[in-house]
């Protein structure tokens, strides 16, 4: 099993070192891109230099989203409302103003949609500015995004946490780029700042629950990098988190239930050139120790995960599934690998990005494994 699966021990401090070593630049690349926000990309530039780390940042970043949509006032919503008055608003409720005998008494049940600054959104902002006074050293940063929470108050906001499907419902137009960035950034306090302390069927160290939330942020910051690079008209489709169904024959009853799932991280296709590129994001250092721990090698288990997403696919009605690629992509700092070799017909690459490195030499990067994809450099020829 040893030579198959690294002990817990090993993984958590790979991850940590990862996750300790990036830059705060690089995460806020990484943010800006998962959350759909690269138009801000380049901005902030002071912010990003004067914070210590990522949490600091975020804080930065919500108070002066905050304080500027303060300044040009707080977007409205509406909200429906269910109400017994002494005059018609909106609709009636026929069924309750019989049933309750309101007429009687003078009254009238109304349904109506009233406009409120007490929206999903707005609460989201001012419970994340709540929770981030309370875990912030800096003090004058921490008092800062207390008044702020304080300030959302007086002007209606109230300080109940939105359920996930007000904030679904609440949706964010294109010409709302703040409130894009505020709301963003609220949601990044609770998703990636402040992770889930509720129980579980495991326990996890603070690190491995750091490393678990970034791990999830390189996936789909990587995804949505390549959904906004490469070019629609050329048939390039992006598919984050696709399920694969295996192939089975013959089998009993029971054992749909306990085969695990295949969710691939990103599938890259191009139907136009018969192209298909299984990526699978790690957030671990890409070598391990052998068994024997004479040597550094690739991950048994990221070789197989990968292979078994490669070959299962495999079906003669559909050729690019005979001929995918399959990248296993990780997280470095100052370090830089890219490997390939062709597995019984199939493209198998195995790439760093150095998260080290300046945010602009990340992105080229980037865009050099979107151009090497496939028969690269250093992928020997064919005979």
């Amino acid at each position: 099993m040893s030579s198959v699966l690294e002990s817990e021990e090993e993984s958590a401090a790979a991850a940590q070192l990862a996750y300790d070593s990036i830059p705060v630049r690089n995460v806020w690349f990484l943010f800006l891109y998962a959350y759909d926000l690269a138009r801000f990309q380049g901005r902030f530039a002071a912010e990003i230099e004067e914070s210590p780390d990522f949490k600091s940042l975020i804080a930065r970043l919500l108070c002066h989203a905050v304080e500027t949509r303060l300044r040009r006032n707080l977007s409205f919503g509406y909200r429906h409302r269910e109400e017994t008055l002494k005059r018609v608003r909106g609709r009636i409720d026929i069924l309750q103003t019989e049933s309750r005998n309101l007429f009687r008494r003078g009254e009238i049940a109304c349904r109506f949609e009233e406009l409120t600054i007490d929206t999903p959104r707005n609460r989201l902002v001012r419970a994340a500015l709540t929770v981030l006074g309370g875990r912030i050293h800096d003090s004058a940063l921490a008092h800062r995004t207390s008044m702020l929470s304080g300030a959302l108050g007086r002007v209606g906001v109230s300080g109940a946490m939105p359920s996930r499907a007000e904030m679904a419902s609440d949706e964010i137009g294109r010409h709302e780029a703040q409130d894009s960035l505020m709301v963003s950034l609220a949601r990044a306090v609770f998703d990636l700042v402040l992770p889930s302390e509720r129980k579980g069927f495991r326990s996890l160290l603070r690190a491995q629950r750091g490393e678990t939330e970034f791990r999830k942020l390189f996936e789909r910051a990587i995804a949505n990098f390549f959904a906004a690079e490469l070019p629609r008209e050329e048939g390039w489709r992006v598919y984050p988190g696709k399920h694969f169904n295996w192939p089975i024959g013959a089998a009993s009853p029971g054992i749909q239930i306990h085969l695990p799932m295949m969710v691939t991280d990103i599938i890259v296709e191009n139907e136009q050139v018969g192209r298909r590129i299984i990526i699978d994001t790690k957030f671990t250092k890409i070598l391990t120790r052998s068994q024997f721990g004479d040597s550094q090698r690739f991950k048994t288990g990221h070789i197989y995960q990968l292979y078994s997403y490669l070959r299962s696919q495999e079906r003669e009605s559909d050729p690019r599934s005979l001929i995918s690629e399959g990248i296993l992509l990780y997280p470095a700092i100052g370090f830089d690998m890219d490997e390939v070799a062709e597995l019984q017909g199939h493209l198998v690459r195995f790439v760093t990005i150095d998260l080290a490195l300046p945010s602009a030499e990340v992105v080229a990067r980037l865009r050099q494994l979107l151009l090497l994809t496939g028969l690269s450099a250093t992928m020997p020829e064919r005979a």
